[in-house]
């Protein structure tokens, strides 16, 4: 089988300029499919232009994050932001529905800057399973797939609630939805776990949707680091992963040049 690769416009593609104009731009590399973080600086309907000119597939966009500017990357653990999590799901449900997008990565979000992760876990813990079990059934309704995505504490962002996943799944099974999946980038995986091999068949059944750069550097999976993406994506083929992996990478230059590998995989793949 051929693994499915989008694009990420929030990283790829920025000497197109803004992210509508990506969309464009990722379309003419050959790429059917794209994600996004945050398109709410733009307004829904030149976002869903810009998406419907490039022909492309709209794979996954993340929720609304909060306050950036304050700090704030996802609303779902907040304690005492309960209101402002579900006000900001009806605007992502309102993007998502325009682009048809039927995946959506809920931020879990940062401790609070005066607390320490062992006195927060408690109420965090407690305020993203409850917002969880809510957009789950939302989301559902809508044809939606909520995820969840741990994000490395070691390296990105010692700060984020969210941190592995074995924490992931223990809040999934305290949720108790099927409509909410991990979302597995093997970038933070390999930083905080390693054990590539044996986390894809774990963690497998639980996926609803990967992503992938180089460690540490967050570049192109062919260049130097530590993990074999060649490997890595002969492991994926053969426990039959059917589902889109995104490419969350920093181009070490222009995107399309960076591209070689994927073109040497499509090419190896036929």
């Amino acid at each position: 089988m051929t693994l499915k690769f989008c694009a990420n416009i929030s990283w790829m593609f920025r000497e197109a300029g803004a992210v509508p104009l990506r969309y464009g731009a990722a379309g003419r590399a050959g790429f059917r499919g794209v994600e996004a973080a945050f398109l709410y600086d733009h307004p829904v309907e030149e976002v869903v232009k810009a998406k419907e000119e490039a022909g492309v597939e709209q794979v996954l966009i993340n929720m609304f994050p909060g306050n950036l500017a304050e700090g704030e990357l996802g609303l779902a653990a907040l304690p005492g932001r309960q209101q402002a999590f579900k006000d900001g799901l009806e605007l992502s449900i309102k993007y998502a529905n325009a682009l048809n997008c039927k995946r959506m990565h809920l931020m879990a979000g940062r401790v609070p800057v005066d607390w320490s992760r062992e006195a927060a876990l408690p109420s965090m813990e407690e305020t993203f399973v409850e917002n969880l079990k809510f957009a789950a059934a939302r989301l559902e309704k809508e044809g939606i797939l909520a995820l969840i995505e741990p994000i490395n504490s070691k390296m990105t962002d010692p700060k984020y609630f969210l941190n592995t996943p074995q924490q992931a799944l223990q809040i999934m099974q305290k949720v108790g939805h099927e409509n909410v999946k991990l979302q597995l980038d093997f970038f933070h995986q390999q930083i905080m776990d390693g054990n590539l091999t044996n986390s894809i068949k774990e963690y497998l059944p639980h996926i609803g949707h990967m992503q992938i750069s180089q460690v540490l550097g967050r570049g192109e999976p062919d260049t130097e680091g530590e993990v074999n993406y060649g490997y890595v994506f002969g492991v994926l083929e053969s426990a039959g992963y059917d589902g889109w992996i995104g490419l969350e990478y920093n181009p070490a230059g222009d995107t399309v040049t960076g591209l070689e590998w994927w073109r040497k995989y499509i090419s190896k793949s036929k």
